[in-house]
């Protein structure tokens, strides 16, 4: 195959589990307060103290500085969320509000030095990983600055007004998460090839298929959920990905790295483009202002959230409330 060895039946079906795995973790853990502190507090706390000393130490294939610090800034995402979602003042809070994309920033940052740390390296096993380094990586890692570029509308960002709270981020659309997974699937295929076909393929689409099936305007919720989850699972049993009977190995082949890096590059070059078209016909600050309001998608976004919403200049005023709606939070602008 070009992008992966031959996959067997078994994989396939663990592949599906992953994937369900994950979604369901995921939603279980945006349903309350107690779900989010067992599954993004004590039980990392456990795992950080009996179990990843011993599993994912030097030399593991999730040995690597980055594995440790991804697995605590997913983690650190989730609880900064959670204070979103039920501190209704912290909602509200224009500082608070940097958090969200601050967070994600600094998580593809990440992603981005090591892609550019393994365009540096000598073909062969690191950590445990293959490494093919090439023009794919610094591809990919001026891929992820792009992608960081073009995060905008944090000042719309609002908890919506049923159960699960849900920290709802309306600008953030289709088109930007579609050149997001494209880059991290780059990004995990460079630089971890033989965990791209679970951490790559079925962890973006374990937080991409909530945010257009299940809760739209909430991916970057769904994304740390699952982020968090898949790391926890690969930080305590490294030999699923790399050495068991269901793990997939990259087909390691330079056409393959440069062509995934080549269709993260193009698909964040037609967002900037697009974004910088938007800005200047449209005259709006990034820093200030929500981009995307007059789009059917916006629109989707909000008439399906449960709550007030008040938008600004242009955007739709969408109100979906009943007789026990709690009293409106809205987002500073």
């Amino acid at each position: 195959m070009f992008l992966f060895e031959s996959i067997t039946p078994l994989q396939a079906l663990m592949f599906v589990v992953v994937l369900a795995g994950l979604i369901g973790l995921n939603e279980i853990s945006r349903r309350g307060k107690v779900a989010g502190l067992a599954l993004f507090v004590a039980l990392p706390l456990v795992l950080t103290i009996f179990v990843w000393p011993h599993t994912a130490g030097a030399g593991s294939s999730t040995g690597s500085w980055f594995h440790w610090v991804k697995v605590y800034s997913a983690l650190a995402g989730c609880l900064g969320f959670m204070l979103i979602r039920y501190v209704p003042r912290l909602a509200a809070n224009r500082w608070m509000l940097l958090f969200p994309p601050a967070i994600l920033s600094i998580n593809i940052l990440e992603a981005v030095i090591r892609d550019f740390q393994v365009s540096g390296m000598q073909e062969g096993v690191v950590d445990g990983v293959m490494m093919v380094p090439g023009p794919w990586n610094v591809m990919n890692g001026v891929a992820g600055i792009l992608n960081i570029v073009t995060i905008c509308g944090w000042v719309g960002i609002y908890v919506s007004r049923d159960k699960t709270k849900d920290m709802i981020w309306p600008d953030m659309l289709w088109f930007w998460i579609v050149a997001y997974d494209l880059w991290n699937f780059a990004y995990v295929y460079n630089c971890v090839g033989d965990h791209a076909f679970y951490a790559g393929a079925a962890l973006l689409l374990s937080c991409t298929i909530p945010a257009f099936w299940l809760r739209r305007g909430a991916w970057l919720q769904h994304r740390a959920h699952t982020l968090a989850f898949w790391m926890m699972f690969t930080m305590a049993v490294p030999a699923f990905v790399t050495d068991s009977q269901f793990s997939v190995q990259s087909s390691h082949s330079p056409a393959a790295l440069f062509t995934v890096s080549a269709l993260s590059l193009a698909a964040n070059v037609a967002v900037v483009v697009y974004q910088a078209r938007r800005l200047l016909t449209r005259r709006l600050n990034p820093l200030r202002d929500e981009l995307w309001t007059d789009l059917p998608a916006y629109r989707r976004v909000v008439e399906n959230i449960p709550g007030y919403r008040l938008a600004g200049a242009g955007a739709p005023v969408a109100v979906t409330t009943g007789a026990t709606a709690e009293p409106e939070v809205v987002a500073p602008r």
